[in-house]
């Protein structure tokens, strides 16, 4: 029977044909995005990228192959895991542009933030999915989960990355509401936060408080804080309907785009493909977080489904909050396109991703059967 299974899995369902669709133009258009950020040059950082995309592919596959039970058993030592690697990169972290948010590994600079998201996931739907279904109403219930995620939320927070720790704070509240929490405190909950939101302006760092400014008056300080967007903001409209072409973006090429390769992909790509191009890129992204959504539709148990629709979550916060930053739309933080944007943690966590919900739409169908 366990031999049997090992077969099916070695084979990928009809329905996994629409993912690798997507993710092969996403990956596509993340490759030829680094290779026109740095200028048509084959480089090192160009050849790291294309590394990284088929690392993440190769360990996407290793999570699939993987027995799906494994990640609801190991789900809070996963996340007890990540969260003691939280605690080593306040004590031994690189400090990189002002902020402490990596481990060096010498061979790979790990970044642990980014894994705690899929950690905070999977620690919460094993946990509600253990919950029985007559104790969900119970507010004392909701008191663990709460805990784990405002406790790396503050670590994070620290580092500073206020960036991430927006959407890990959010992914966690999407995820308890998701499970059932009480609608009506759940909006009361949202409320007072809404409205303690301006204490919140206190805490946070002098550049934090000059994006947000910025964000409110891009024109404040055009060569300062401001330049991020004001110039991301000409890129995308020199690209008018069609764009100027492949390796023709002169934002790009003239080096007016800061962090064109990272968290301002988008901008460079936008410029070269223009109106179009640029919707059909959003569209791909759609595409995905609806097949994530999908996906926990179809699942058969609540870890399935919960864990599914927290990836569709976070996957949708990313794609939302990257684009809407570089069009100014949102301040400025430190949030990286998916699958797009130069990053190994970022592609790792996504490419997992995709290897969980493959795992979850397997272990469905090995039900069935």
């Amino acid at each position: 029977m366990e031999l049997l299974k090992i077969k099916r899995r070695m084979f990928f369902p009809n329905e996994f044909k629409i993912l690798f669709l997507i993710l092969f133009f996403l990956l596509s258009i993340s490759f030829l995005g680094q290779y026109s950020a740095f200028n048509g040059d084959f480089s090192e950082p160009v050849q790291k990228h294309l590394l990284r995309i088929f690392s993440g592919i190769a360990l996407g596959g290793c999570v699939y192959w993987c027995n799906f039970k494994m990640w609801s058993n190991f789900a809070y030592g996963f996340y007890a895991t990540t969260f003691v690697a939280l605690i080593i990169v306040e004590i031994l972290g690189t400090i990189k542009l002002g902020a402490q948010r990596w481990i060096d590994l010498y061979f790979f600079t790990f970044q642990p933030s980014e894994l705690m998201k899929l950690s905070l996931i999977l620690a919460l739907s094993r946990y509600y999915s253990l919950l029985p279904a007559d104790e969900i109403a119970i507010l004392k219930n909701h008191i663990p989960p709460l805990l784990m995620m405002l406790l790396p939320v503050l670590l994070i927070l620290k580092q500073p990355d206020l960036g991430t720790a927006g959407v890990l704070f959010f992914v966690g509240c999407g995820m308890i509401f998701l499970s059932g929490f009480p609608m009506k405190i759940f909006v009361g909950g949202s409320i007072s936060a809404l409205l303690l939101c301006p204490f919140g302006w206190y805490f946070l760092h002098d550049y934090q408080k000059n994006r947000i400014l910025t964000f409110l008056d891009p024109d404040r300080d055009p060569l300062g804080t401001g330049y991020h967007v004001l110039q991301s903001k000409i890129a995308i409209g020199s690209g008018h309907l069609l764009g100027k072409g492949f390796l023709q973006g002169t934002q790009n090429k003239l080096n007016f785009l800061p962090e064109k390769n990272t968290d301002f992909i988008f901008t460079t790509i936008a410029e070269e493909v223009g109106f179009i191009g640029s919707v059909l890129t959003i569209m791909l992204f759609v595409a995905l977080i609806l097949y994530f959504f999908w996906s926990g539709s179809a699942a058969k148990n609540l870890f399935s489904k919960l864990l599914c629709r927290g990836l569709g979550l976070l996957l949708f916060l990313h794609v939302f909050i990257n684009i809407a930053m570089v069009m100014g739309l949102m301040p400025v933080v430190g949030i990286p396109l998916p699958l797009l944007s130069y990053g190994g943690s970022s592609m790792i966590t996504f490419m997992v991703s995709c290897g969980l919900i493959m795992a979850s739409l397997a272990s469905k169908k090995n039900t069935q059967d």
